[in-house]
């Protein structure tokens, strides 16, 4: 907590100040007015500021403000446990400030706990922490607020984002190995052409070898290039990272990128896939929680995590608020396979179209597992290939000379 210094007027109009040490600046003003006190001007004490200065870490400005999705999952489990054993929101907050991890987590509930004290509701403390929680997320709280299903809000909420987690840590265990085996790649063709070719060349040019073989020139000219240029390749390398990393945040360059990875070879179609999955659960999710259509489509976009593929959902909202089908524009945006559009119009003609989505999801987050599961398996043989051809083409580049080297000295 802080210490905040405060004016403020009481009941007859007099001036009153003082200091009150409180979570927030909202939260010194609620307890003024349950006091019957007007606040005027609240302020974070001077002694506060020249502590937090003096006391600052260098280290908390390098900190991300996300939270880690396993403190996510925790806490969602923790609220459904306590909301469903019919625990208090604000005790419920209370207790788990007690027992959270995060430190970015941690501040957020401090101030969620303030502002329910004050009388906001769950889903409005949220919203002011969108950096943490989601869209899918806050509205899901709304909706479970109101339809006094709060606890089913929080298993939602849980069981998707662990499903998310799931899914990363697939993701990252696919791609361990190929990435390893690429860097090691990178790594022997910078110390071939800065360290071993050098040292070849000085004994080529010792023994007056005369016309050296083609593989043997083309590795030489390589090294040699590498030794005079490496500060210029290493500055252009950084720089055009650099360049990439920066046009792909902008609107464009993120619409261009998430569209073209989606046609890369091997992971274009289990992204693709992965996708879909993410598609149909959150729709049916949000359909099931009676989240209206517009507002679903609205959040969907948001946790689709492909700019393309949001602006397709967004054109389907459009064409719905024109009351066309979920079917028709759903067809219109050319994004979706076959099997999808086949359950959307059985789930739209029967009533059940969360039903629908969610076997689809189910469909396809198996075969997100099971091609993640593949993954290493179709890489590796290009990356077996890749390391053949270096190790071939270093063999001729050193092998072919010294073999002429001694086939000359023989019949000499």
């Amino acid at each position: 907590m802080a210490t905040f210094q405060y004016q403020a007027r009481q009941k007859d109009g007099q001036p009153y100040q003082g200091e009150m040490e409180a979570v927030s600046e909202e939260a010194v003003a609620d307890n003024l007015l349950s006091r019957g006190m007007l606040p005027v001007t609240v302020t974070i004490s001077e002694k506060e500021k020249k502590d937090s200065w003096a006391n600052i870490d260098v280290g908390e400005l390098f900190k991300t403000r996300k939270v880690d999705i396993n403190d996510l999952v925790m806490f969602s489990r923790q609220m459904y446990s306590l909301t469903k054993a019919g625990i208090p929101l604000t005790r419920a907050i209370s207790g788990l400030l007690e027992t959270t991890k995060s430190d970015v987590l941690k501040k957020a509930l401090e101030i969620v706990y303030a502002d329910l004290n004050a009388g906001v509701n769950l889903a409005t403390a949220f919203q002011k922490h969108d950096h943490i929680f989601s869209s899918l997320y806050i509205s899901l709280i709304y909706v479970g607020e109101n339809s006094g299903q709060l606890e089913k809000a929080f298993k939602q909420i849980a069981n998707y984002l662990e499903l998310e987690q799931k899914t990363k840590q697939r993701i990252k265990s696919a791609t361990r190995y190929p990435m390893f085996v690429s860097i090691a790649i990178v790594l022997a063709v910078v110390i071939i052409n800065m360290f071993v070719m050098p040292e070849f060349s000085k004994m080529f040019q010792a023994f007056n070898a005369g016309e050296l073989p083609l593989p043997t020139r083309i590795l030489m000219a390589t090294s040699e290039f590498f030794l005079n240029y490496w500060p210029f390749m290493l500055v252009g390398s950084v720089v055009a990272i650099y360049a990439a990393v920066s046009y792909i945040k902008t609107t464009s360059g993120q619409y261009r990128w998430d569209k073209r990875k989606l046609k890369f070879p091997i992971i274009g179609d289990i992204i693709y896939r992965s996708l879909l999955a993410r598609f149909s659960r959150t729709f049916s999710m949000m359909i099931r929680s009676g989240v209206p259509l517009i507002t679903t489509l609205n959040i969907v976009a948001k946790v689709a995590d492909n700019a393309w593929v949001s602006e397709k959902i967004l054109n389907m909202r459009d064409g719905i608020e024109k009351g066309e089908s979920i079917l028709v524009v759903a067809t219109r945006t050319k994004m979706f396979s076959p099997l999808i559009l086949q359950m959307i119009s059985v789930g739209e003609e029967t009533g059940q179209l969360d039903t629908m989505l969610e076997q689809v999801a189910d469909f396809y987050e198996e075969q997100v597992d099971y091609d993640l599961k593949k993954l290493s398996d179709n890489i590796e043989p290009i990356l077996i290939v890749a390391i053949g051809a270096i190790v071939l083409v270093l063999m001729l580049a050193i092998y072919l000379p010294m073999w002429e080297l001694t086939a000359a000295t023989k019949h000499g």
